[in-house]
């Protein structure tokens, strides 16, 4: 009875009296606040302005705010602050860089590096390209188109075999289901799901037949070809022994017919072998991949998409986990997630704009602190922030902006942070996960421990210059955007003064505790 009420709830909220014309933000909210109150869940208050600050800046500059930043933005009266720190990220050049790196984690999952790649998605950011047309890009891998040639890596690196291994065609068609349509269909290449029914054999082979027949000509230059697809792909259960067939096809959508072209005549440019060309075919997988999955038409696309989104910014998908859309796997949410993919579509598939809604949402800016004594409610109800893994990209930058590091450092940092703290290939960064590997690192590697060392204008040599009670101000402001306690004054008091001798080595082990704590190394 409570699920149905919530269900009543969530759909009158999406209704009447919240009218279509409201901002998307009033509509999300409503349905937040809706299901909350069916469940009988306490709604968080708002975050307060220095835990805002923080986890805007990490989620849409991939960074913390510099000291004068914070100061200025809690000294700040004015009731439009929030909007104005929001559309100021949103619109400044780090946004490029943080997108860069939100989607390149998400889409390569770790699997490689390519300058062109890391170029595509900056350049696609900085224009705010549409994300159907980022996708049909990347399916369409043309390396020799100058506009988007980078966008040819997200393929081109999964048609690479390493030594006497065959290309992994079966981990291609998984990655494309689980990151475009939201769907891991990695148990049925062989047979129906056996746990989940809307998971089908010929969902994996139909998407698979798009695929089949492509290949890698040159890895350097992310040069794709296909052979001609001239047959369906037959395939039979493990179980049943049936012999099907199928085309090219989507889950929900209808199978490509494939073309019959004379004998000779398959080839629009034919291959040349003399010049190394493979050619290419009158009939395209690849291409019709490109057109068929990035669109409208495609409710599977927009609904991930959007649910991807949302996990960025409120930590946990409207479906969770993110590749697991089914209907035994409901979304918590059922109307706002149609909503949000309705929105996404009519908006043109506009990031930019998607996360601004989200950003200026009560549901976004609700504080992380559960009162001392009362469980936190479960996380399907977004009463309350959740904590956020830091990305490996992020946690570096953190950590540079926080020590008054030059940003330039980076590129020589980023290989150490990623080796300590990304997940193997193909693993989703999806939780939060501590490692003791991540652990050590921040102990013990020389290039963290030089991060809180004093030198001229950094961190650590201001706060050595100042008294006991502004030292610990401007430690926590710059590391934890927040002034200290009184507890933690008295803490910090109490180390500086034990080495009177050694101030800024002393405010540096200050510094590094605060790096290494916990609340340190999430966005809550």
């Amino acid at each position: 009875m409570p699920r149905l009420l919530a269900t009543v709830a969530l759909a009158v909220a999406l209704a009447s009296p919240i009218s279509a014309a409201e901002p998307l933000r009033v509509r999300i909210d409503a349905a937040i606040d809706a299901k909350a109150k069916a469940e009988r869940v306490a709604l968080a208050p708002p975050a307060d302005d220095g835990e805002l600050l923080r986890r805007a800046y990490l989620d849409f500059a991939g960074t913390l705010p510099p000291v004068d930043v914070t100061k200025q933005f809690l000294a700040d009266t004015t009731a439009d602050k929030r909007t104005r720190l929001i559309d100021s990220l949103l619109d400044g050049p780090a946004y490029v860089t943080r997108m860069a790196d939100l989607f390149h984690v998400a889409l390569m999952e770790r699997l490689g590096e390519s300058p062109e790649w890391s170029k595509y998605l900056r350049e696609s950011f900085a224009k705010n390209k549409p994300y159907d047309q980022m996708v049909r890009e990347m399916l369409r891998a043309d390396a020799k188109d100058a506009a988007s040639a980078g966008a040819a890596f997200w393929l081109s690196k999964r048609l690479e075999n390493y030594g006497q291994n065959p290309v992994d065609y079966s981990a291609l068609t998984r990655d494309a289901g689980r990151l475009f349509l939201g769907k891991d269909l990695r148990c049925c290449e062989c047979h129906d799901h056996l746990f989940i029914d809307d998971y089908k054999q010929q969902h994996f082979q139909g998407l698979h037949t798009f695929f089949k027949n492509v290949y890698l000509v040159n890895a350097a230059k992310l040069l794709v070809a296909e052979k001609v697809t001239a047959e369906k792909t037959p395939f039979a259960s493990v179980f049943t022994k049936v012999p099907m067939t199928t085309g090219p096809g989507l889950p929900g959508l209808m199978m490509i017919d494939i073309p019959v072209f004379p004998k000779g005549m398959e080839f629009a440019v034919p291959p040349d072998r003399k010049a190394n060309e493979p050619g290419v075919p009158k009939f395209s997988t690849r291409a019709a991949l490109a057109e068929q999955l990035p669109t409208a038409k495609n409710p599977d696309f927009a609904r991930n998409a959007v649910n991807r989104l949302w996990f960025a910014v409120m930590g946990r998908g409207l479906v969770h986990p993110l590749d697991l859309h089914h209907g035994r796997n409901p979304a918590s949410h059922p109307e706002l997630l149609a909503l949000l993919a309705d929105e996404f579509v009519a908006h043109k598939f506009d990031v930019k704009w998607l996360l601004r809604e989200l950003a200026l949402t009560k549901t976004y800016q609700r504080t992380s602190l559960v009162p001392v004594g009362i469980d936190a409610p479960d996380a399907r109800f977004f009463a309350v922030a959740l904590e956020k893994r830091l990305s490996a990209e992020q946690l570096l930058n953190a950590m540079l902006t926080a020590t008054g590091t030059d940003p330039k450092a980076a590129d020589a940092l980023r290989p150490k942070f990623v080796k300590a703290f990304a997940n193997q290939a193909r693993e989703p960064e999806d939780e939060v996960t501590p490692s003791l590997k991540g652990a050590l690192f921040v102990l013990h590697d020389a290039a963290v421990l030089d991060l809180v060392a004093a030198k001229p204008g950094n961190l650590v040599e201001r706060a050595a210059k100042l008294s006991d009670d502004d030292a610990a101000t401007e430690l926590y402001l710059a590391v934890l955007t927040r002034t200290p306690s009184a507890e933690e004054r008295a803490a910090v008091a109490k180390v500086l003064a034990k080495h009177p001798a050694r101030r800024p080595e002393a405010a540096g082990r200050v510094a590094w505790a605060l790096l290494a704590s916990m609340e340190f190394g999430v966005n809550h």
